[in-house]
């Protein structure tokens, strides 16, 4: 089985790739970044703003889905596309990062994951069964296998078997998804690879679950608390025994550099809540670095936060976005939102062009030198 994935293009001096995804609602143009829609709507912005500003595919969970409403109800009500308004791509995580978030909520099972739900009690359990259900009533282009998130620190015999869970689970979500049709019905399914920080687990766990044969693959428990160098050599460590001619995803994360210097290790697909989370904090994404509008030099500030980059945002001064911002105005919240999430995908936009022009190695690094000199000149000025 193989996924229908194109990669047009490698970098020569990186490992960065050109690629091209397709699914069941459209095509997927790689490298790219997925807003999250956690919960069936990405904060404070419509499907229209985000088809306006270059989205392609979204994000939505399992878990906080089958809480509420309920996978069931949005199956009945036509699948979640139709239920959000949303025509395009949608991938689904299968809650496997709340083992890791909801930590003291949850009990490890040799089966899967029993859970006391964070809104009110009840509980809750997902396995390989459960989560292939729920995506299969969500309707997922891309479904998520669960898998065990480690914490960082853990321990090696704690990471050897959520490295072997993991494992097992994903084959048991795979021949689920052969078994009823998802697959045949043109879905895609994603394995994790997990692994901590053990650079020979993330090896095996990379090639064991390549053995399989899955149409994706995700590096999964990054950025669960370690030191950015620690986080790029463990996906360093893992994306050279994923399979060449299948899209690579790295799960929830992060920084507009971090992204880049990702994108050189050989990942394709990103997802994470930061652009969103923090516009509703003030803090906005440019090539010098992010900009907290909270402050005072911003008060009589006419420019837009970035001179050039046409979304509508654009149309307001800093000024005006400030004000927004302190005043607790919701309008500020999407604003920034449509901002934060059109500076990410336009740097994704930008990647694609300098990998098919051949300067992927120069281009990036330039990049992340101005965004991080100029994170620090801000943070001393």
């Amino acid at each position: 089985m193989s996924a229908v994935f194109e990669l047009l293009k490698t970098d020569s001096v990186t490992a960065a790739r050109r690629g091209r995804l397709r699914t069941r609602h459209g095509v997927v143009e790689t490298p790219i970044f997925m807003p999250v829609g956690t919960q069936g709507t990405v904060k404070s912005v419509t499907p229209v703003q985000l088809r306006e500003i270059g989205a392609q595919i979204i994000l939505g969970n399992t878990y906080h889905l089958n809480l509420r409403p309920g996978s069931e109800l949005v199956r009945e009500l036509g699948g979640l596309h139709r239920f959000m308004g949303w025509d395009g791509p949608i991938l689904t995580d299968s809650g496997g990062f709340q083992v890791f978030s909801l930590a003291k909520l949850r009990d490890i099972r040799s089966d899967g994951i029993a859970f006391s739900s964070h809104l009110d009690g009840a509980k809750l359990f997902l396995g390989p069964k459960e989560v292939m259900a729920i995506q299969a009533n969500l309707g997922s282009d891309i479904a998520m296998v669960i898998d065990e998130c480690p914490p960082w620190p853990c321990t090696r015999e704690e990471c050897r078997a959520a490295v072997d869970r993991s494992y097992r689970w994903a084959g048991q979500c795979k021949q689920i998804a052969v078994d009823n049709g998802f697959l045949a019905a043109g879905h895609l399914v994603f394995a994790i690879a997990q692994g901590s920080t053990f650079d020979d687990l993330r090896r095996e766990a990379a090639e064991s679950l390549a053995a399989l044969d899955f149409p994706g693959y995700a590096v999964g428990g990054v950025s669960v608390g370690e030191p950015e160098p620690e986080m790029l050599k463990q996906v360093g460590a893992t994306t050279p025994f994923m399979p060449a001619h299948k899209p690579r995803y790295t799960m929830g994360l992060g920084t507009p550099p971090q992204l880049l210097k990702m994108i050189a290790l050989g990942v394709d697909m990103f997802d994470c809540v930061l652009p969103s989370r923090v516009a509703r904090n003030g803090l906005v994404f440019t090539p010098d670095g992010p900009m907290n509008l909270r402050n005072e030099r911003y008060r009589t500030d006419p420019k837009p936060i970035v001179e050039g980059l046409a979304n509508y945002t654009a149309n307001f001064s800093r000024a005006y976005l400030r004000h927004l911002t302190l005043a607790g105005e919701i309008l500020g919240c999407t604003l920034l939102t449509l901002h934060n999430l059109h500076f990410y995908l336009d740097l994704m936009a930008q990647a694609r062009a300098h990998l098919e022009a051949g300067d992927y190695g120069s281009w990036h690094r330039a990049c992340v030198e101005r965004y991080e000199a100029g994170a620090a000149a801000r943070l001393a000025g």
